[in-house]
């Protein structure tokens, strides 16, 4: 009997692709190629399928959870679309808290997936509001919070999938490593494999510059610092203004025909900044999710 896979069988193994237009200089002058790992060919859409499944896949494991069960998460977006996803395959109900300024693509998504929404008020105090009111509700008994912000099994999906995936994908030959900073899984994860395999590689991050608000980056206060991260794991780390976030998406788009989420165009700004202080480097940048998810802000219309 053939074996078929579900969907969830189908996260991970994203295209890893290079730049060709923008800015050439970069590329065929200083002997750089700059490769973006498309995280957006997952099936819910963005890198933190990996994370979200296996969160719920090792605490099943654990017996700290069981289908029927209900789960709670604070979420700026993608987590909160991917665990909906994973609980739908699985049997979960899924409850997520997220502030009510973000996209409407992206609460139609976690929708669709049968998840119950919860919106705050950005002004309340946005993502540390939500995830204040994520742990008060399991305080409360109304449900498990997985905690992708202190929850080891988030930078471990990377360390078994995303880190090998680009190491074999560039035969060893990447010399930096570029990812934008949210709940930091992706580069703590992503980091710690690569640094293993070759010590010298450098771990880049990109966070947001004074004022900007940029959809899946952030700089926590320390307070809410994720438990995850270790600062001094990164060795590098850009400042990123939303309006270039911005342009980088649109020009990804519109000269690459790579179609990703604003939060690619700051790891996009940070790896470009890379590319033009270095010769004959081998730059990944992890392109996190889909563009169409941001459709509804203007972003992409000029």
């Amino acid at each position: 009997m053939t074996a078929y896979p579900t969907i969830e069988d189908t996260i991970g193994s994203t295209p890893l692709v290079r730049l060709q237009r923008l800015h050439p200089e970069l590329i065929t002058e200083r002997g750089n190629v700059i490769l973006a790992k498309l995280e957006g060919n997952n099936p819910a859409g963005s890198v933190k399928d990996r994370a979200a499944s296996s969160m719920i896949r090792r605490a099943e494991e654990r017996g700290q959870i069981k289908p029927g069960d209900t789960l709670i998460e604070a979420t700026s977006g993608n987590t909160g679309i991917a665990l909906a996803m994973i609980a739908a395959v699985r049997g979960y109900k899924m409850i997520l808290i997220m502030p009510d300024n973000l996209s409407v693509e992206r609460r139609a998504s976690m929708a669709a997936y049968g998840a119950e929404l919860i919106l705050t008020p950005a002004s309340a105090g946005g993502m540390e509001y939500a995830r204040d009111l994520a742990l008060k509700m399991q305080a409360e008994g109304k449900g498990i919070v997985l905690d992708q912000f202190a929850n080891d099994d988030n930078p471990q999906a990377h360390i078994h999938s995303t880190g090998p995936e680009i190491w074999a994908q560039t035969q060893g030959r990447v010399t930096h490593f570029v990812s934008a900073m949210g709940t930091t899984g992706t580069i703590m994860g992503v980091g710690s494999f690569l640094r293993r395999q070759k010590p010298d590689v450098m771990i880049v991050g990109a966070q947001p510059a004074e004022g900007a608000s940029i959809p899946g980056i952030r700089k926590w206060p320390e307070a809410y610092q994720p438990a995850i991260f270790t600062p001094s794991d990164v060795d590098r780390y850009e400042l990123i203004g939303q309006k270039e976030a911005e342009d980088a998406a649109r020009a990804l788009a519109s000269q690459e025909g790579i179609f990703a989420g604003i939060s690619t165009g700051g790891a996009l700004v940070a790896a470009l900044r890379v590319a033009a202080q270095v010769e004959n480097a081998t730059i990944v940048f992890i392109a996190c999710d889909r563009g169409d998810r941001y459709l509804s802000t203007g972003v992409f219309n000029g």
